[in-house]
């Protein structure tokens, strides 16, 4: 009898805190609609006479925009890549040694060959390069502009290092 005492007690105590008129009572009202914080937005875009749109005139090329771009595009290209190279080893006949030696006979010149090879390394170790780099802004290293600069050009450089040495090889 005492446990359904109890029960109902405090089934009557949390039915009435969590009555809407609770909810409600603690709701504290917002300072401004969102038409009044449009409405200051565009004044003070209208009293900076700023543009209403951004364009290339506002936004010019540099070098971090362009590695950004990069980057994606060299993952995208890798993975897309990748993808290809399975499908066809799944799909073509013959295996990787008889592609191998088609390649060969075909005599191309060494600066094609040579050409061909940077292409395929320079994506991978500029996506490479280029996330380590990445990896050190996730620490909290290199936000300053002239260091986000200054990593770009050594990315940049080991990139193209690395790949004409790997299609030395």
């Amino acid at each position: 009898m005492a446990a359904l005492i109890l029960r109902h007690a405090a089934w009557r105590s949390l039915h009435s805190q969590l009555r809407p008129t609770f909810c409600l009572r603690n709701a504290v009202p917002m300072t401004t609609s969102a038409k009044q914080e449009m409405d200051g937005f565009w004044e003070k875009n209208t009293r900076l006479n700023r543009p209403v749109s951004p364009h290339m005139t506002i936004y010019k090329w540099s070098l971090p925009m362009m590695m950004s771009i990069t980057h994606r595009g060299t993952g995208v290209a890798m993975s897309a890549g990748v993808s290809l190279f399975g499908l066809a080893a799944l799909v073509l006949p013959g295996d990787y040694a008889s592609y191998l030696e088609l390649i060969k006979s075909l005599s191309l010149g060494p600066a094609l060959v040579y050409s061909a090879k940077f292409a395929i390394a320079f994506p991978f170790m500029y996506h490479s390069w280029n996330g380590i780099r990445h990896l050190a802004w996730d620490l909290g290293k290199g936000f300053k502009i002239p260091e986000v600069y200054q990593t770009g050009y050594v990315v940049l450089g080991l990139t193209l290092l690395s790949a004409a040495g790997i299609a030395a090889l």
